[in-house]
């Protein structure tokens, strides 16, 4: 019998810190700020939405020292990638790349 009576006060304070969490949540959602209405949210450009673009990229590589002096952040570049003078994608050709295990015959 006292282990029923034990159990009950148990669930009772599960369930009033429940009740307690929920009011506090309430409480809580209700200083925050309005949601933004539907004028408020962004729109599309009016030109539409914006393309990506696909370019074929190579690593730019880091220049040499003029007479053994350390190069400085403002010597170098701002990407460590340059557009490709070759724009034409190179293709996956059968028999000749793959992923390890992949099960082709790999280089001939």
């Amino acid at each position: 019998m006292l282990n029923v009576i034990a159990a009950f006060v148990g669930g009772m304070i599960v369930a009033g810190a429940l009740v307690w969490a929920v009011q506090f949540g309430m409480r809580v959602r209700d200083r925050e700020l309005p949601r933004p209405t539907a004028d408020e949210q962004t729109h599309l450009p009016d030109g539409g939405a914006v393309h990506e673009i696909r370019e074929v990229r190579e690593p730019d590589e880091v220049p040499h020292t003029q007479g053994g002096e350390r190069l400085l952040p403002h010597e170098l570049h701002h990407a460590s990638s340059r557009r490709s003078e070759d724009q034409h994608r190179k293709r996956w050709l059968p028999g000749k790349s793959g992923s390890f295990g992949g099960g082709g015959i790999g280089h001939a």
